[in-house]
């Protein structure tokens, strides 16, 4: 009898183990940030969604000379620690002639420097400080894990009020973020923020951590039983990543923020669907505006029409800097 339960319990164990080790394979692929030196290597495989949605992929020449800009630019340091211990870095670039403050939040193991090299120069041309952040787990910043938002609007959040004590003459602010960033940065906006903040910019942001999961293992992917893998996720985001998969949701932020917000996307995108876009536009109860760009794809509308993509920037501006 003992020896039959015995076999039924390390049975148990087995299938229980077999159950959860697709959920850590997710869960490790996407939110655990261990390895960053293997990310600085050449890649030898990728994905075809993260491939075609780069903007390498048809402005490469673009994209290198932004981000050649934004490395020969003398930028000072600034470091904030958030609430869960995490010494985060930013690189800050004052102009001559500001008139406002942005605060650049990239996206999905990105950086600064990358997913706004197109747009930096022209925002300093025309009288922004620029204070570029690595999300924690990137860049300088500390950290093992990426939460798709869910601490990172917080982390948002601590940035501005760095900027607020920062801001003697009392420019106004701006968040803009892109992918996760924009997530991010529409969260945050559900939170206290500096009065000085006066508009948030947001260019393929999702609307929560747990659809874009789905969306990725379902057309990624190609994976059946998708629910079952993300409740295998969920239960390691919380016993590792200290956070729940349903902290990072736009959903309560939009229908409480009341500051004016900027949506960008674009149409083809198939790593971030428009249709994100559209629901945080459409629970968004702020003044808001949404341009969509038919022929962009994920963080490329800058590039594919960067006269309307600027013109939509400065009017922006211009409504809501008073």
């Amino acid at each position: 009898m003992k020896n039959k339960l015995i076999k039924i319990l390390s049975a148990a164990a087995v299938a229980f183990s077999m159950f959860m080790a697709l959920g850590w394979s997710f869960f490790d692929l996407m939110i655990h940030c261990r390895n960053r030196k293997r990310e600085t290597r050449k890649k030898w495989f990728q994905l075809s969604h993260t491939r075609i949605n780069h903007p390498r992929d048809k402005f490469e020449k673009e994209y290198e000379e932004g981000k050649a800009w934004c490395r020969e630019q003398k930028m000072q340091d600034c470091y904030v620690r958030t609430a869960d211990g995490l010494l985060l870095h930013g690189s800050y670039l004052p102009a001559e002639r500001a008139e406002r403050f942005v605060l650049l939040c990239h996206g999905y193991k990105g950086s600064g420097f990358g997913d706004f090299a197109y747009t930096a120069r022209f925002l300093h041309e025309n009288g922004c400080n620029l204070l570029f952040i690595d999300q924690r787990c990137c860049g300088l910043s500390e950290g093992k894990y990426i939460t798709f938002g869910a601490k990172e609007q917080w982390d948002v959040q601590e940035w501005a009020y760095y900027i607020a004590r920062r801001n003697k003459a009392q420019l106004p602010i701006y968040l803009y973020g892109e992918s996760m960033g924009a997530s991010s940065v529409l969260m945050a906006s559900g939170h206290n923020l500096p009065k000085e903040v006066k508009g948030l910019i947001a260019d393929c942001g999702f609307h929560s951590m747990k659809e874009q999961l789905q969306d990725i293992a379902a057309n990624w992917f190609h994976m059946n039983w998708v629910e079952l893998l993300l409740f295998r996720v969920d239960v390691f985001c919380r016993l590792l990543g200290g956070f729940h998969m349903k902290d990072a949701d736009t959903a309560n932020a939009m229908r409480t923020n009341r500051r004016p917000v900027l949506f960008f996307h674009g149409e083809k995108d198939t790593y971030v669907e428009p249709k994100n876009t559209r629901y945080n536009y459409a629970l968004c109860r702020a003044p808001k505006e949404l341009v969509i760009v038919p022929e962009a794809r994920h963080l490329c509308s800058a590039y594919v029409n960067p006269g309307l993509y600027r013109r939509k920037l400065l009017e922006f501006f211009a409504k809501y800097d008073e």
